[in-house]
């Protein structure tokens, strides 16, 4: 369960899984069969976006704390760091999955 508002919800490609955003400060993968919770992705600040990649391997988290982060769906871990002068409000994923679209309140993507 979050601790505070929860801002997004997506399936994963599968359905089998769904990501949420929340302003408790994590974005939380769970087993759309059962609710069990399966993984947490941590910021320093609210999250406001979560997306996974079209594959569902990869999952993309975009924060009040002024970064976006790339995660492996699978083991939870941090795989890269997107950094902008001001909050970033979405994320998403190229069709293919190759490549990340970030949109931040500094007005730039």
């Amino acid at each position: 369960m979050h601790q505070d508002w929860v801002w997004r919800a997506a399936f994963s490609p599968d359905g089998a899984q769904i990501l949420t955003a929340s302003a408790d400060k994590t974005a939380k993968l769970w087993d759309a069969a059962s609710g069990k919770l399966l993984a947490s992705f941590y910021h320093q600040d609210e999250v406001n976006d979560a997306a996974f990649s079209p594959d569902g391997a990869r999952i993309l988290t975009a924060s009040k704390d002024k970064t976006a982060k790339l995660w492996d769906a699978a083991s939870g871990k941090p795989l890269a760091s997107f950094g902008h002068q001001d909050e970033v409000s979405h994320g998403a994923f190229s069709p293919d999955g190759a490549r990340i679209l970030t949109a931040s309140r500094d007005k730039t993507a």
